[in-house]
């Protein structure tokens, strides 16, 4: 049977993450254990509340270096909301004026240093309303094997008020080109969905997503 560890850190959700990936038909365990969490067929990293607090939690249950030694070795982890806002290398929140570094000459890049498996920061949303809560289409790249088998026209919930509004990294060396998926909130454009080699994630919640959410988490289990 296919083996999937959820990372406990402190994050919030784990009960219903836990829920929808044991509906795919793997075996799912709630841990911070080092050995089954590097062990296992597939990692899920959810993610519920502030960047800071995440990062924090994750640190003390080292999980940026299990998150690290996974996919050093090629073995499948996914993100989800905050679970893949802090994958990328800064997140900021609540701050004002321009926050990547080549924007601020002369200063330490702001914010909150992430796991930093992708290049770029967590940004505000540049939106009227905020936060960015409840149901919304992607924009799907071609050849997803995440999105498989799911309409163009399917909603996925979102809540959230920051996400990466870019995406920096276009050719990894050793792996197809990343596939990035999009979507768009009060004419505010960002990163919905990520596949790149074993690193998955969404910055929507599948296990909130009603059948269309259970059909993309069995997508996945179905590549571990």
């Amino acid at each position: 049977m296919t083996t999937v560890a959820i990372l406990d850190y402190g994050s919030g959700n784990l009960r219903s993450a836990e829920r929808a990936v044991a509906s795919t038909g793997a075996e799912v365990t709630v841990t911070a254990d080092p050995d089954i969490v590097l062990n296992a067929d597939g990692l899920l990293v959810p993610g519920v509340g502030a960047f800071a607090a995440c990062m924090d939690g994750l640190h003390r249950v080292q999980g940026p270096r299990m998150i690290g030694s996974r996919l050093a070795g090629g073995r499948p982890v996914f993100g989800i909301c905050v679970g893949m806002q802090v994958l990328f290398e800064r997140g900021v929140e609540f701050a004002d004026g321009p926050h990547t570094p080549d924007e601020v000459p002369d200063a330490r890049p702001v914010g909150i240093p992430g796991c930093a498996e992708w290049p770029g920061t967590v940004d505000r949303l540049e939106a009227s309303v905020l936060p960015h809560m409840g149901w919304n289409t992607v924009d799907v790249d071609a050849g997803s094997k995440l999105f498989e088998g799911l309409s163009e026209e399917e909603r996925y919930y979102f809540v959230h008020s920051y996400a990466a509004r870019d995406w920096k990294l276009t050719d990894t060396g050793r792996i197809a080109a990343p596939l990035v998926h999009w979507a768009e909130h009060d004419g505010c454009r960002f990163v919905a969905a990520v596949e790149n080699g074993p690193l998955w994630a969404t910055q929507f919640h599948p296990e909130k997503s009603g059948d269309a959410g259970l059909k993309l988490l069995q997508n996945w289990v179905d590549t571990l």
